[in-house]
């Protein structure tokens, strides 16, 4: 049983920020606009999610605006996510803490009075305070008026000092123990890195006690006068923990769905339209990508869609509807593009998305929105007539559009056997349901309206939301490609009179419009002409070569020389990460060298900054084919870039063996290591791996396990509906309403669906917990900055995952349930002291109430020790399981 955490992050906009500089903000404005979304896959133990928005400067260093925190328990109380306004808070920086330090702790009995015995050891990923990227740290304790200090580390986050102080201890004292972390400067005064407070009667209860700590800042301060001041920040934050049980357990469920989508539209009891009726408008899009990621993982997914398909068509009668809606064919078939065909996307858009943004050229067909300038050169400058800009704008646009069908006409071949496959079989049934003469443009239209409408022409909106740029478009940018997007569109109706007539402003791009419909049918045709025999040889082909998981322009580091005098610089190459190999070429067509083999990656982490005087720098430790540890430095041209490229490597060497639990930061120079200053070069890591953190992308590999548990949850929150529906076909069948088809009776595959749902309840109640994790809580970090968002950092804290629907949990004032078509709510009853200081008992007390039978009171008792384990209350009441954890 594994535990996964993730997060989805939306940052929507800012407004009211202060002004920093004469451009305020890299967009010349106070309200930003981001719209950016993320996922990341996390350790369950995280603490804290901290947003900074920045002001960038291009010769100084960037000024933060301020900073929101979100806590883990923020989050986990709003189960459906955070959504809203929060305002900045200023960011103080002894309130800016990380890393941990290591302690060693006891009490010893004396002649006179027991002594507290405090050793200092070692800590790890300090704040850098200092311009060299590090800090001169220095630990001071103090226990009852009385301070001692560590010597001072020169130029390290992490230091190590191994000295150890005594404090003499009165009886029955209830004093603490302060160790605080500084860095010294000669000049100015020292910096605060953060401190641990040991609280002495606990220690003396449970000594000794040896351990990393995790820095804390000082308590915050109020700043209720100053809330507004420095802006706000529109967010939308969910949290999502599940426990994934082994595979075994997910087969009946992803068998009966799989029986189901190859029976089609003759099945039995058509579970996916089932399913889809009760699946509610916003959670519609996680509902389709969890399903066509399950039937991704089994080939099933052309089916799948197949399937959808027909059932649109069948309660669809407008062919101007068809596939409009936001339904559950329309969500799977935009993320089965995103999966299967976003490599092919930035084959056809890239070269014309960057043109456009290389030229910055002012394009604008809307009379009521053109801006007349001045024109010419040699100081002859005349005002630029309305006509002028209308002409030149619609010949930069014809231009564009142009170029895009083109490169679309000529990509039948690049197009995935399986995306052509897919729309193939789009195409054949739209013909099948509308076969009349006058519906001679339909199956063209329903093809566009996927690939046109919901693939390309959002990707040329937004290029850095589907990864065709780093950086979004300025205003005067965003703008051509908002024009050209729309143009797309207009082509994708097959120019329509409906379409021409919603923005007559576009009339000057016609020609070119009506010459791209011709263009795109002509495609179209190409696209959907291939036999299950050619679909197959391409598919065999493509398994023939690693397909790549990323690739990009990397740096890669080279050491001139030998000795004293030997340097150090960064060559420029193309890098291309597959299931195989990490491979390098001078360009992207050159013939590629491998670097490095999946198999003997190790670790793939961040370096500091100051090991090479450079940001965005990122080490791959592997393992040569003697066995020899390696690392190769790469650094990458942004943080958004160098984030990627380490999820990357580390999602496709997750299951490798021999994976480092610990790493160096820094670089081995001359005869120690620029971290720590370990004089052993191969010696164990000051620093603790987080091969665990990755961004969710669209090019993940499967995860089948985690896609089944998904579905299975949506599946229990439902279950009243699916109950109900089973009630239904019961009276029916009954009655005889509903008809009995050869096999089984339409509702059976549901009664199964049902008994599946139980058995997987049962099961997640029967497997214990893992452990939580013995590591101190880390920080994770995001940063808006040009519309860029830095991850980094690692989290921890135990989460309150709850393995079934019926809960009850300490701190919540209510908890409700569902099990089977029986339903139970109740109050969390009175806290009673308990034996050990930090466990809260707690009685849940309620009713259960199985369909029309009487009421029954049910008690749950449990207890709850801060975080660091829990306890199950379980019960059976005529035959309806409940579970409570604390």
């Amino acid at each position: 049983m594994a535990k996964r955490s993730s997060l989805y992050i939306r940052i929507v906009e800012g407004k009211n920020l202060p002004a920093k500089d004469m451009t305020a903000t890299v967009w010349k404005t106070l309200c930003p606009f981001w719209g950016e979304e993320y996922q990341v896959h996390l350790p369950p133990t995280f603490h804290t999610v901290a947003f900074y928005v920045m002001d960038e400067d291009a010769l100084s260093r960037d000024d933060v605006i301020g900073k929101v925190c979100l806590p883990r328990d923020t989050l986990a109380s709003h189960p459906k996510g955070f959504s809203g306004w929060t305002h900045l808070t200023e960011v103080d920086p002894d309130e800016e803490v990380q890393g941990e330090i290591h302690l060693r702790l006891e009490v010893q009995p004396g002649t006179r009075a027991c002594r507290l015995r405090c050793s200092v050891l070692e800590a790890r990923d300090l704040a850098p305070k200092d311009r060299n990227g590090a800090s001169d740290p220095f630990v001071r304790v103090r226990y009852k008026g009385r301070t001692q200090e560590t010597s001072i580390v020169k130029k390290s986050c992490y230091p190590r000092w191994n000295e150890t102080f005594e404090f003499e201890l009165e009886e029955g004292a209830t004093e603490v123990l302060c160790v605080e972390t500084w860095d010294w400067d000669l000049v100015s005064r020292n910096d605060f890195l953060g401190k641990v407070v040991i609280d002495i009667q606990r220690l003396q209860v449970a000594q000794p006690e040896e351990g990393w700590f995790r820095l804390q800042p000082y308590q915050t301060k109020s700043r209720q006068h100053d809330e507004g001041n420095l802006g706000s920040l529109q967010l939308e934050v969910r949290l999502r923990d599940e426990m994934v049980l082994p595979s075994s357990c997910y087969q009946p469920l992803v068998q009966l769905l799989c029986h189901e989508v190859k029976l089609g539209m003759q099945g039995p009891g058509q579970l996916i339209s089932l399913i889809e009726e009760t699946t509610s408008t916003e959670c519609r899009q996680d509902v389709a990508t969890n399903l066509l990621k399950l039937f991704l993982g089994q080939g099933l997914a052309k089916d799948f869609l197949d399937l959808l398909f027909q059932l649109e068509l069948s309660r669809t009668s407008e062919t101007n509807t068809l596939f409009r809606s936001n339904s559950l064919a329309s969500k799977s078939m935009e993320s089965f593009l995103k999966v299967a065909g976003m490599q092919y996307l930035h084959g056809v858009l890239g070269p014309i998305v960057n043109k456009v943004f290389e030229e910055k050229k002012y394009v604008e067909l809307d009379p009521s929105k053109v801006e007349v300038k001045d024109v010419g050169c040699s100081g002859l400058h005349r005002p630029q007539t309305e006509a002028e800009v209308l002409e030149q704008s619609a010949q930069t646009l014809r231009a564009h559009l142009g170029a895009l069908l083109s490169a679309l006409s000529r990509s039948v071949r690049a197009c995935p056997a399986v995306v052509r496959a897919t729309f193939r079989q789009l195409f054949r049934r739209v013909r099948e349901r509308f076969p009349g003469a006058q519906h001679e443009n339909v199956p063209f239209i329903a093809v566009t309206s996927f690939l046109c409408l919901r693939f390309f022409s959002p990707a040329i909106m937004s290029p850095k939301l589907f990864h065709l740029r780093e950086r979004h478009a300025d205003a005067r940018t965003s703008r051509t490609l908002l024009l050209l997007a729309k143009a797309v569109q207009n082509v994708g109706n097959m120019d329509t009179p409906a379409s021409r007539a919603k923005e007559a402003w576009m009339e000057p791009l016609q020609p070119t419009v009506r010459q791209g419909v011709a263009q795109l049918k002509d495609f179209i045709t190409k696209l959907v002409d291939i036999e299950e025999k050619d679909e197959l040889d391409l598919q065999r082909t493509l398994s023939l070569q690693a397909p790549p998981v990323k690739e990009g322009p990397l740096f890669i580091h080279r050491t001139k020389g030998k000795g004293p005098l030997m340097s150090s610089s960064f060559k420029k190459l193309y890098f291309f990460l597959t299931t195989e190999a990490l491979s390098f070429a001078k360009t992207p067509s050159s013939k590629k060298s491998a670097l490095i083999k999946l198999a003997n990656i190790r670790a793939a982490e961040k370096v500091e900054e100051k090991s090479f005087g450079s940001s965005h720098v990122m080490q791959v430790i592997y393992t040569d084919d003697v066995g020899r540890p390696q690392t190769a430095y790469l650094q990458c041209k942004c943080v958004n870039e160098l984030n990627q490229w380490l999820s990357a490597l580390r999602k496709v060497s997750i299951n490798n063996t021999g994976l480092l639990g610990s790493y160096h930061p820094g670089v081995f120079r001359g005869d120690k290591w620029s971290c720590c200053h370990q004089k052993e070069k191969t010696g164990q890591g000051c620093d603790k791996t987080r091969s665990r953190v990755t961004l969710q992308e669209w090019n993940d590999p499967l995860d089948h396990d985690l896609e089944a548990q998904l579905i299975y949850r949506h599946l229990l929150g439902v279950e009243a509906m699916l109950w109900e529906r089973h009630r239904e076909l019961s009276r029916g069948a009954e009655a005889g309403t509903v008809p009995a088809s050869p096999g089984e009776a339409p509702k059976d595959s549901l009664a199964q669906l049902l008994r599946v749902l139980q058995d997987l309840r049962e099961a997640h109640s029967s497997s214990p917990a893992g452990s939580p994790p013995s590591e101190p809580n880390c920080l994770l970090e995001l940063q808006t900055r040009c519309s860029h968002h830095c991850l980094s950092r690692d989290p921890p804290l135990p989460p309150r995952t709850d393995p079934a629907r019926t809960t009850a949990r300490t701190g919540h004032t209510q908890a409700s349930g569902l099990q089977g078509p029986r339903e139970w709510e109740g109050e969390r009853g009175p806290r009673r002291p308990g034996r050990h200081p930090t466990r809260c008992p707690w009685v849940a007390q309620g009713c259960a109430v199985a369909n029309s039978k009487p009421a029954v009171t049910v008690q749950a008792v449990g207890s709850c020790d801060g975080g660091l384990g829990r306890e199950w209350a379980r019960g059976n009441l005529g035959g309806c399981r409940w579970m409570c954890q604390g």
